[in-house]
């Protein structure tokens, strides 16, 4: 996996530098520090999905483009079967996989994120990003920890959220839970 972080932070620093955007810059767009930014692109913190997403639009290139090096292809329609959309393990906490990766000029990045269960009284790690998103659970039960609220989604359940907002997710009663991410 760490292979996998180095070439997806190369692509975004050689992106970054054709468009011609300091770092320092590129943080102040995505509300983090340069210090943060920094190591992401140095391949020493792995990239929130949701972050890549943003750092995408600034780029004005496909998210596919940072996590394959590929362009997409499609301009009418793509079909991603199932379990066969782009993997892509973002974050330790959280299995994500691209399920619109081949689209060209995507408005919305629709994920299927796995977690899997923790030691009971563990918090997940939060992440804030601009924008909105919405989740709805497939498989099991997701916890939702947003701007100090705990809320418990069941199978169907969903939510939609300001993502500017510390979120996080996680699975409880044992099992992993699977819900769809589509971040905005």
């Amino acid at each position: 996996m760490q292979e996998k972080i180095k070439e997806i932070a190369s692509r975004v620093r050689e992106l970054r530098e054709i468009c011609g955007i300091l770092a320092d810059e590129m943080a102040a767009r995505l509300g983090i520090s340069a210090v943060v930014y920094r190591k992401y692109e140095n391949a020493e913190e792995d990239f929130p999905a949701s972050i890549l997403f943003e750092i995408a639009q600034h780029l004005n290139v496909d998210m596919t483009v940072l996590l394959t090096g590929e362009d997409p292809k499609m301009h009418v329609f793509t079909v991603t079967r199932k379990d066969k959309g782009v993997s892509v393990q973002r974050r330790k906490d959280y299995k994500y996989q691209s399920i619109a990766a081949n689209f060209v000029h995507k408005k919305a990045e629709p994920l299927v994120v796995k977690v899997d269960p923790k030691p009971e009284g563990t918090r997940p790690s939060m992440n804030s990003h601009p924008g909105q998103e919405f989740d709805y659970v497939l498989e099991g039960t997701l916890k939702v920890i947003i701007h100090n609220n705990e809320i418990i989604l069941e199978e169907g359940d969903s939510i939609f959220f300001d993502s500017n907002y510390a979120h996080g997710m996680q699975a409880v009663g044992g099992k992993p839970a699977k819900f769809l991410a589509v971040i905005l």
